[in-house]
């Protein structure tokens, strides 16, 4: 027991001092994903179903997913995960998301990208090395409004539910072929190499640190 202890002190030391050397773009990043939330959670009318907010298992938050040439021609961005522990949010991770070749909506050059993984078979698949939206894990756009009864068959069977915004306005984007994976040089900066994406999200013993509370605040709507 003591060592067990022991040993979660070091977590939480080492999760206390790698936050705290966080860059300013990884700071940015997590404040970016919170106000992402917030203003969509501000419009009862275009928001995110609540029922179906509470039934996810994890969200992911990319703000400013963008066209980058230099990633094979296709968009790129980075953003935070978190899941559900005992009906609490856990911890944040930071993720990846990229693809060869989406088709934003004409004249977009930048989304903000909101993924509902709906179980936990979802939420495993995100932990992985990689994987493949589409082809390892099913995905649909999700329904907008405060009722999620108008939603497809389709929708509801879904793993993920992808909600895209451009200019303030909910627009679709084709995620299919889209590669989500952990950033584990981002997440090693957040926890230190000794702290697993997993660990984190799906184990729930890892404190927030002090610089993710912006984003937390907007989990709990």
């Amino acid at each position: 027991m003591r060592a067990l202890i022991g040993a979660l002190a070091v977590v939480v030391a080492a999760t206390s001092a790698n936050a705290a050397g966080l860059s300013k773009k990884e700071v940015s990043r997590i404040q970016d994903a919170a106000t992402v939330l917030k203003e969509i959670h501000a419009a009862p009318d275009k928001d995110i179903p609540t029922d179906l907010w509470n039934k996810a298992e994890c969200v992911i938050v990319v703000p400013g997913l963008k066209k980058a040439a230099f990633v094979f021609g296709g968009e790129y961005g980075k953003g935070l995960m978190s899941c559900r522990h005992n009906g609490a949010w856990t911890a944040p991770v930071f993720m990846q998301v990229g693809k060869g070749s989406w088709g934003l909506q004409i004249g977009a050059q930048s989304i903000d990208l909101v993924l509902l993984v709906m179980n936990s078979g979802g939420a495993e698949k995100m932990l992985r090395n990689k994987v493949s939206l589409g082809a390892e894990a099913s995905i649909a756009g999700g329904p907008v409004g405060r009722d999620a009864r108008a939603a497809t068959d389709a929708q509801m069977k879904a793993e993920i539910l992808a909600y895209s915004r451009t200019q303030g306005l909910f627009a679709g984007v084709n995620l299919s072929g889209g590669v989500v994976k952990p950033d584990p040089d981002d997440n090693d900066d957040l926890y230190g190499p000794k702290v697993s994406a997993r660990d984190v999200v799906i184990g729930g013993g890892v404190k927030a640190p002090a610089a993710t509370q912006p984003f937390m605040a907007a989990l709990r709507r």
